[in-house]
Formats: structure tokens, sequence, C-alpha cells
């Protein structure tokens, strides 16, 4: 997972100047992310090689489906601007869109607890004074209030640093699988327990407990619906999207499949956060550790810089919808969105004292992350279902309308993104389903304050089933910590 978002004011300066070749690398940068590095050990910790293979098979399918959904709710509805969130509320009201915006927002905060865990973490190895849990939650701590006030300033991320990041992931990375490839990858030690019976798990398990990852991994793919407004050529954007989705594909599929040829799932699941430098150093000695761990290091704290600027955006736009306090969206003299940067810089503290007080694993936070994240997901693909089946009869007249034929296509790649997300919650562990809910539901109270004062009706029908839902599960959770049979 990276930075996937293109902020609305940089994609209008550079509208229709950017070329097919420029989109695809816009796209690979914006995906690849922090979360490849972890990869050998994520999958390692829940799937043999076989297991892997097919979940990375079904997860190409469906999050390339995400991915066209997006692209096509951009082309569809072009006056709908404000990030993913927009498409849900636009056809879904205002609920069930202002639940996909804090849904990101949560997935956002969640996150940068994850990065700061894996940087520290990386650091630690070398220097063992950050494997201490108070010292490490102390560290993120101050790195993330040192950036808040870095913010507030209306200082920006440099280009310069962006490129920096983006030459310090994928260096790492490729160099990593030419060297496992050459050097360290064995197929007979591949193909050995090929089916994962040791570790006792089904294969249908296996399957379930990858899927996440595989989320996790992809988040930033919807970017690619605000490039494709930057598009020259609209008949680009389709095949950039294809290129740069499978070309993110395959470093995932590589890097997993290498490490397999290196480490047996035991050792895999054994290794640190930071796996991917450790399966190098089994190959090629301690440089290569080193050198993975400076390019991890550099990759996490340009996301860092990054999402943590861009969590402001959902509360932003939510304001300026009126889905939440107008103040909470204005800047300051500066030109940074203060109040909506320090609630978000408070959250994630809040999520840095939980996560940290309960020793939580940078897996488990990955996984309650990636649950946020889906929310838009589900919505956004169900609005473009939804958009599909109406088209011949009720068509929106602020819609781009396509043919019968192209609206077809829409309504199989829409019902193929659907069924993915609900299928990736039910693959999910209850417990992050849960906790899931418990998150969301502290934010359901400023927009109710928001539609009384306003003096609009709270909820709808569809609504209300939603609100009841996220309560239970919030109960749920809540009685679960109480007795103890549920933690993080």
């Amino acid at each position: 997972m990276t930075t996937a978002h293109t902020t609305h004011t940089e994609g209008h300066s550079r509208a229709h100047t950017v070329s097919m070749w420029t989109l695809v690398s816009l796209i690979i940068g914006s995906t690849v992310g922090s979360g490849i590095f972890a990869l050998p050990q994520n999958i390692g910790s829940v799937a043999g090689p076989g297991a892997m293979l097919t979940g990375w098979l079904i997860a190409g399918v469906g999050m390339l489906s995400i991915a066209f959904v997006f692209q096509i709710l951009a082309r569809r509805k072009p006056h709908l601007d404000s990030g993913v969130y927009s498409y849900v509320r636009a056809g879904l009201g205002d609920f069930i869109g202002f639940a996909s915006g804090l849904g990101y927002w949560l997935g956002s905060v969640m996150a940068q607890v994850g990065y700061a865990t894996l940087f520290f973490g990386t650091i630690g190895y070398y220097f063992p004074v950050f494997r201490n849990q108070w010292v490490l939650a102390l560290a993120v701590s101050v790195l993330t209030w040192s950036i808040f006030f870095m913010l507030t300033r209306g200082i920006k991320q440099a280009a310069v640093m962006n490129v920096v990041v983006t030459v310090a992931k994928i260096v790492p990375i490729l160099a990593f699988i030419v060297l496992v490839a050459f050097l360290g990858f064995s197929w007979g030690k591949f193909t050995f327990d090929f089916w994962g019976e040791s570790s006792g798990l089904p294969f249908s398990k296996q399957l379930q407990g990858i899927m996440l990852y595989t989320v996790w991994v992809f988040i930033g793919i919807e970017g690619a619906s605000v490039y494709s407004k930057q598009a020259s050529k609209r008949t680009d954007v389709g095949r950039a999207t294809i290129i740069g989705f499978l070309s993110v594909l395959g470093l995932l599929v590589a890097v997993s499949t290498l490490s397999y040829g290196v480490l047996t799932q035991q050792e895999l699941a054994a290794l640190p956060d930071n796996s991917m430098a450790a399966v190098l150093e089994a190959v090629v000695g301690p440089w290569g550790g080193v050198f993975i761990s400076i390019g991890l290091c550099l990759s996490v704290l340009g996301a860092y810089v990054s999402w943590q600027m861009l969590c402001a955006e959902p509360i932003v736009l939510m304001a300026n919808d009126g889905l939440l306090p107008k103040r909470l969206g204005r800047a300051n003299n500066a030109g940074a969105p203060f109040t909506a940067q320090l609630i978000s810089t408070v959250v994630i503290q809040f999520f840095v004292i939980i996560f940290f007080a309960n020793q939580t694993s940078y897996n488990a936070m990955v996984q309650l992350a990636t649950i946020m994240y889906l929310l838009p997901y589900i919505f956004s693909a169900l609005y473009l279902v939804l958009l599909a089946l109406r088209a011949d009869k009720n068509p929106a007249t602020d819609e781009v309308r396509p043919d019968r034929a192209t609206n077809s296509k829409h309504l199989v790649v829409a019902a193929v993104a659907f069924i993915y997300s609900l299928w990736l919650i039910y693959a999910a562990d209850l417990v992050y389903v849960l906790f899931g809910a418990l998150a969301v539901l502290p934010g359901i109270i400023p927009y109710v304050l928001t539609k009384r004062a306003r003096g609009e009706r709270l909820f709808n029908a569809f609504e209300w089933v939603v609100v009841t839902i996220v309560v239970i599960g919030a109960v749920f959770a809540v009685v679960g910590l109480v007795n103890g049979s549920l933690v993080l």
C-alpha cells in the first residue's frame, strides 16, 4: 500500500496532458508501497505456495474489477471529483456516502500506525532500543506530531521527495527479484509441501487467510480513476490501467513466489515484519538485508508524510458537503486544513495507545485497516450495478451514458467487484469485522448532530439497516473485549 491520491487541484492543472506510459508509471508508483516489503511473512503466515498462487489469481481478477469500477464511474459521472466517497454518496445517499468516507479515513489512520511500526521495527533490527514496545510507541507518537506541526505550516511534500521515494522502493524490489531468481531460488524447496499440508490448515482456510493481505498491497489502485482524468487520449486509459495493474501484480507474485523458493512456509512465517530483507539476507548475506531495509525506510517515511497529509482530505470533503460541521473543513492562514489534520493526528495517537497497549501486531493492524477500506469498494461497486441496471429505464441527467453493449460490460465488471468485495468481508477474521464496526460507531455521532442542526432526516430505511448492523457489531465487540474473548 502507498499513496494513491492525487489532489484534485493537481489533477486539473495537468488535465489531458499525460501520455499512456506516464499513466502506467503513475499507477505503478501509487500502488506499490510498504506492503510488498512485508509480503513474504504475511503470505507465509497463512498459506502454502499453491494457495498463494490461487489467491493471487482471484485477487488479480477482483482488484482489477475494482480498479475498473472507479475508472468507469469517473467516466460516467465526470462532475463527481471528491474522491471515492463522492460516487457512493451520489448513488446511495448521504449516510452510506458518509460511512464510506469514514471507513476510508479510519483505514488511512490505522495504516499510519502500521507504517510507523514497520519503519521503527526495521530500524529496531539494527538499533535494539526500538525493540522496546513503549519506546516504539513514543517514537511513533513523536514522528506523528512532528509531521502534524510541519503540515499545519502549509508545507507540501516536495516533488524531489516523491522521486526519491519511488526510486527507493522500486529499485530494491527489482534487485530482490533478480538476485533471488538467479542466486537463491530452489524449485525443490518451492514445490516441497506445495499445498501447505504441514500447516494443518485446509486449502480453503489458507485461501481465506491470504485474501486481506492481497487487498492491502493493492490499496491505491482506485487512484487510477484520478489519473484517468489526466490522460491525453481516452483510449489510453483502459490500456494503461491493465498494463499498470498487471505490472504491479507481476511484482507481487514474483516476490511471493521467489520467497517460497528460499525459505519454507514455516520459516517465512517466523520472519520479522520487514521480511523481504530477511529473505534476501538469506540469499546474499547481511548487505542484502541492509539494502532492502534502507529502501523500505525511505519508502515508508515518504508514504507516512503523504498519508498523514491526505488523512485530512475525507474530513474536509464531508464537511464541505454538509455531512460534518463546516468548521472541520476550514483552512488556516497557511492554507492547511488545521482542524481536520488535528483530528486525524489525535485519532492516530489514540490508535497508537490502543495498538501498543494490546501489543497488536503489524499483521493485525493491516487486516483491520483493510476492512475499513472495503467499505467504499463495496458501495462503489453496488452504485455502478444500480447505475447500469437503470440506465435504460431511468437514465440520470448528469450522466455520460454509454451504449447498451458497453453498459452491459459495466454491469458485469461491477457485479464481479461487488461479489469479490463481499467475499472479502466473509473471508476476513470476524474479530476485525467486529472491531471495524466499533471503530465506525463513534463517527456516526457528529453526522447525526450535523443532520439535526440542519433539520434534515437522519436515515432512510436502508440506512437504518446499515446503522443497526454497525451497532450490533459494535456491541458484540465491546462484550468480547470485556469478557476477554476478543483481542486485537
